[in-house]
């Protein structure tokens, strides 16, 4: 995408086309302008469309040029968060509502895979949250205990039940939770542009907002060849805004990540490594994932940045781990590599912002973006439509805070990964 063979690897090179879109021209009026085509933004224009309202999505590059189109596919419940923590942080009434929507978050993102018949190998068979070692195991104990006393359906795996699964003995158990499953995200973010726009919403490509202002009682949105005039704006960009809303941005951690996918491994390695085609991802500090695609490809995926020094050491320690993991794979050989940024928040939970009288948008999403993104995307139209008013939303009203030493700190976790994985996984 945008002539980046590293942006989007193995998800543009397999997914089913966008739509035909043009850049925005010309003076329009809508009802709600939304900015950004990802997960949340065109799940909010799909959602508001079947309404009836008169939507417009603006997008400055292309449907899920920013982390939708780029992670690795895992349509994971909850968040990082242990499901006990999330009370404490933020109150009983939304620590609850917001376990509980995205508990079925993954159900909404199937269901509108399956509504819309969107092309995005959909794989709802659950996942394997995988420990490293003893303090894996106890945290993922405890994670199993949380979900399950909420009635989830998710189960505490032995390392032997667990080597079965996945073909190795380097874990000490696992969650296996099954909510969730995999797709191409891609592919499903473009199948969601197919159907916002079936549904009549306006959608704008290379078209980045410049700038916002308030006319009277409404917005005018404006790009370099085009304005839009509505009444409410939905801002639906997360880590990868820019202005006139840095301030989302500048509350964001960008944290790397990158996948390597091999080549179509053959029927009997698929047997032995992963057979249920479950996502799996493990407990260690700098995780790695990895996941089948529909032509048996392994995408397998860590923390780091594709440029630089980074590009050689992530693509060593890649083959390396997978060899460790998983020797009777031998020499792998990659066919794509590509990586994009997670915008973590500094307690790694989403946040709901009211940046002006009409102007809102949930944003930090911590590396869970496809299942919360959708469902989010849902929540704001709903309230955009007047169904659910700003006190039942499933966050509260913050404002951005900034984060301290923040291009500090980014710097540091990508060049840290690049010396942990200089390191790791040697034979």
């Amino acid at each position: 995408m945008q002539n980046d063979p590293r942006s989007h690897g193995l998800w543009e090179m397999t997914a089913p086309a966008a739509p035909a879109t043009q850049a925005l021209s010309g003076s329009f009026e809508a009802d709600v302008v939304v900015v950004g085509g990802g997960f949340t933004g065109l799940s909010a224009a799909l959602h508001l469309a079947e309404r009836g309202t008169k939507v417009a999505l603006l997008e400055g590059k292309e449907i899920g040029f920013g982390g939708s189109g780029r992670n690795v596919g895992l349509v994971n419940a909850g968040m990082w968060t242990m499901p006990d923590e999330l009370p404490g942080v933020l109150g009983q009434l939304y620590g609850d509502r917001l376990l509980n929507l995205l508990g079925n978050a993954p159900q909404l993102v199937f269901e509108l895979v399956r509504k819309h018949a969107i092309e995005c190998e959909i794989n709802p068979v659950g996942t394997l949250h995988c420990a490293i070692g003893k303090s894996g195991l106890e945290e993922l104990q405890a994670r199993a205990e949380q979900w399950q006393r909420r009635g989830a359906p998710v189960t505490l795996l032995g390392a032997e039940e667990t080597a079965r699964r996945i073909g190795t003995a380097a874990y000490a158990g696992s969650l296996l939770d099954m909510r969730a499953g995999t797709i191409q995200p891609l592919a499903y973010v473009r199948g969601l542009a197919h159907a916002a726009i079936s549904a009549g919403a306006s959608v704008y490509t290379a078209s980045p907002v410049i700038g916002a202002e308030r006319c009277g009682r409404r917005w005018t949105v404006k790009t370099e060849k085009g304005s839009v005039t509505a009444d409410w704006v939905i801002v639906a960009t997360n880590a990868y805004t820019v202005s006139p809303w840095a301030e989302v941005r500048a509350e964001l951690v960008h944290l790397p990540y990158f996948n390597f996918a091999t080549r179509p491994l053959s029927p009997e390695l698929q047997k032995k490594i992963v057979p249920g085609r479950e996502g799996v991802w493990d407990t260690a500090e700098i995780l790695s994932s990895y996941r089948y695609d529909r032509q048996g490809r392994l995408v397998f995926g860590s923390v780091g940045a594709l440029r630089g020094t980074g590009a050689a050491i992530h693509k060593a320690w890649a083959r390396r781990a997978l060899k460790k993991l998983f020797p009777e794979i031998g020499d792998i050989a990659f066919e794509a590599e590509w990586y994009g940024q997670i915008g973590m928040t500094v307690d790694n939970l989403p946040r709901f912002h009211r940046l002006a009288e009409n102007v809102i948008g949930f944003s930090g999403y911590n590396g869970r973006g496809i299942a919360p993104g959708t469902v989010f995307g849902k929540v704001l139209a709903r309230h955009v439509a007047g169904e659910i008013s700003e006190k039942d939303l499933p966050l509260p009203v913050t404002d951005p805070a900034a984060q301290s030493f923040r291009p500090i700190r980014e710097g540091y976790y990508e060049v840290g990964a690049q010396l942990a994985h200089l390191v790791q996984a040697r034979i």
